[in-house]
C-alpha cells in the first residue's frame, strides 16, 4: 500500500510539474495577467526558465503571445464598453428629448477622462501600447485605445512589441540576477 501511495503521489507531482506543463501554463497565465484580472506572468516565466535553461526563447514568445491576445480581449473589451455605453446614451437621449430636439451629432463620452485620453492618444496614436507592458496601466491603455477605436492591427504590433521587449528584459535580468545571488552565497 506505501509503495502504491508513493507511486502515485510521484506520478501526480510530475505530471503538475513545471517543466511537464510549462508553455501553457506559461501563456496561460500571460493571457490572463494581461487582461484586467491582477496577476504577474514574470514569476512564472522566470521560473520555467530557470529549471529549463534553454528554454528561454520559447518560454519568452509564448508568454509574449498569452500577454499579447490578453491585451487584444482588454482592447476588444473597451471597444465593446465604448458601444454599448454609446447605446445607452442614446437611448437615454432618446426618452428624454423630443424627436425635434435630438440632436445631429453623434453622442460621445465627455468628461475630463476622456479629453485626458484622447488628447494622449491623438499625440502618440497607437505607439503609445508600447507601455501596454507597465503594470497598473498597461491593461487600462489597451481597454481605452479600444475604446478610441485606434487602428486595430497597429495597436496589436505595438503592444506586441512593448510585452515582448518586457520579457526578454525582465527574464534575463532575473536570470543574470539569480546567477549573481548564487554566486554570493
Amino acid at each position: 500500500m506505501e509503495i502504491w501511495l508513493q507511486t502515485t503521489i510521484n506520478a501526480l507531482l510530475a505530471a503538475l510539474a513545471l517543466p511537464s506543463i510549462g508553455l501553457p501554463a506559461i501563456f496561460l497565465i500571460s493571457l490572463i495577467s494581461a487582461t484586467l484580472l491582477p496577476l504577474g506572468s514574470e514569476p512564472a516565466v522566470f521560473a520555467y526558465v530557470h529549471l529549463a535553461p534553454p528554454m528561454f526563447w520559447p518560454a519568452v514568445l509564448v508568454a509574449t503571445l498569452g500577454n499579447t491576445l490578453g491585451g487584444i480581449i482588454s482592447y476588444a473589451m473597451g471597444a465593446g464598453a465604448q458601444a454599448a455605453w454609446l447605446r445607452w446614451r442614446r437611448a437615454a437621449t432618446d426618452a428624454d428629448m423630443p424627436p425635434a430636439s435630438q440632436p445631429d451629432q453623434p453622442v460621445t463620452a465627455g468628461g475630463r477622462w476622456q479629453r485626458l485620453s484622447t488628447n494622449w492618444f491623438q499625440r502618440f496614436g497607437p505607439p503609445a501600447l508600447l507601455l501596454s507592458w507597465l503594470p497598473g496601466i498597461g491593461d487600462p491603455l489597451c481597454a481605452v485605445a479600444g475604446w478610441l477605436r485606434l487602428p486595430f492591427w497597429p495597436c496589436v504590433l505595438y503592444m506586441a512589441i512593448g510585452k515582448l521587449l518586457r520579457y526578454i528584459l525582465m527574464t534575463a535580468a532575473l536570470m543574470h540576477a539569480w546567477t549573481w545571488l548564487a554566486g554570493w552565497w
